[in-house]
């Protein structure tokens, strides 16, 4: 019985790209149907060879361009066509930040039904070497009968990128990728482990080795001489959060990060939250002082605030300040931060801030500006529980572009604040990831 023969499908050429999606893919119309071109750019004719067919749109990838755009660029890392780490190198960094402008504003017409009243100058600094936290798969493959380690394939999400190299990671790993696979091909166990969490404080680099076996102690020994001669401090981690050691079993870490505008240091563990870009959350957290415009008769409520990034900063210059965030180990750590720096103006609470007990058991009569530093998923729930009469001042930190146009739409259009400022922060170039910050005002 022969076997059925797979169906190639023939390149198409001369592709005009109309636009640019929100995560970075160019847009043409083929027979009337939406396909997201990896790889090209607006203006740009391009060949393409189709990757996936939808019923509503289809996938494909660039395999030459006819006429490059002007804000096409050589992509500087020879994995980017293979490594999802990436996916807008190929533009020039000053488009890529103009792209992330109006994603933000094109979601706050549709979604929120509103616009900010000035565009503030995007927040930039290193585009390269510039990311401190990040997690990297690790896969040992039998047909290649070695280990990989790095983030997830562009096309195949599911395979691991097989690369030496990572060039926005700190140099301290991202130049070690092939001595990190080699340490991981000598482990007993390096088909158990799936995942390594990078960590880098001023004083340090961390690893956070997530095991799924324990280790032998000739691995022990392996791992003993890798951080020795590295300066990389192992930590493992055989089940949650709480079973984290260093390879001596102790659980103390070390790890810090300066905040030289308010003179303050934070200290955290590898799997705290932290912002990925040391450079830029300095250049953020001065931005936001600067907006909140504080003084000693401010009382400040910091919604999300984790380990004090932005609160205790603002303690500096405040009268009081309140951090409520989710987490209960973020909270201790923020307590012990205000501690370490001597800062005795502030308060930290647990709460979960997307539950109506959350919402319940938080009075917020006496504070006159409030600060919003949410996930993801935004802050809808907490602003529309609460009673904002009291609050003059609104200062936005946001990671999604489509809960902040939410929520700045119910600010504006049901809680009566004016929408005045707006601005994005390079805190991921190279990636479609956008944070921003937006001020609002009674």
């Amino acid at each position: 019985m022969s076997k059925k023969k797979k169906l190639v499908e023939p390149l198409l050429h001369d592709i005009y790209i109309e636009s640019l999606s929100h995560e970075g893919r160019g847009v043409a119309r083929v027979n009337g149907k939406t396909v997201f071109v990896d790889g090209a750019l607006p203006g740009e004719s391009v060949s393409i060879n189709y990757l996936r067919r939808k019923s509503k749109f289809d996938e494909a990838e660039m395999v030459s361009v006819n006429n490059p755009s002007a804000d096409r660029v050589e992509a500087k890392c020879k994995y980017h066509q293979l490594c999802g780490g990436c996916s807008l190198q190929h533009i020039n960094n000053e488009s890529q930040i103009l792209h992330k402008q109006n994603v933000v504003l094109e979601q706050f017409t549709h979604i929120g039904q509103t616009s900010p009243i000035e565009i503030l100058p995007p927040l930039t600094g290193e585009i390269w070497g510039y990311r401190n936290k990040a997690r990297l798969g690790v896969r040992y493959v039998n047909k290649k009968a070695k280990v990989l380690v790095g983030f997830r394939e562009k096309k195949k999400p599911s395979f691991i990128a097989d690369i030496d190299e990572c060039l926005v990671l700190h140099a301290s790993i991202g130049q070690r990728i092939t001595e990190l696979k080699k340490l991981m091909e000598q482990l007993s166990i390096n088909s158990k482990i799936p995942q390594l969490e990078v960590a880098i404080g001023e004083n340090e680099s961390a690893l956070v080795i997530r095991h799924l076996k324990e280790f032998t102690q000739e691995d022990m020994g392996i791992m003993e001489k890798f951080s020795a001669n590295t300066g990389i401090r192992l930590y493992l981690q055989a089940g949650d959060i709480d079973s984290i050691t260093t390879l001596d079993g102790k659980k103390h870490s070390s790890l810090h990060y300066n905040i030289p505008e308010a003179d303050i240091t934070i200290w955290f563990s590898p799997m705290d939250f932290t912002q990925v870009n040391p450079q830029i959350n300095q250049l953020m957290v001065r931005q936001v002082l600067k907006y909140l415009s504080l003084d000693s008769k401010d009382n400040v409520l910091d919604l999300f605030c984790g380990l004090g990034n932005f609160t205790l900063p603002i303690a500096q210059e405040a009268g009081y300040v309140m951090g409520v965030e989710g987490s209960l180990s973020q909270v201790k750590r923020a307590m012990e931060n205000a501690r370490e720096n001597k800062i005795s103006n502030v308060e930290f609470k647990c709460a979960d801030l997307y539950s109506d007990t959350g919402h319940q058991d938080m009075n917020i009569q006496g504070y006159n500006k409030l600060l919003l530093d949410p996930p993801r998923s935004g802050a809808k729930e907490i602003i529309n529980s609460l009673d904002l009469g009291d609050i003059e001042k609104i200062v936005y930190v946001s990671c999604n572009p489509a809960t902040l146009a939410r929520d700045a739409g119910i600010l504006v259009n049901e809680q009566g604040f004016k929408f005045n400022q707006f601005g994005v922060i390079d805190m991921f170039p190279h990636t479609a990831h956008v944070e921003s910050v937006s001020i609002f005002s009674r």
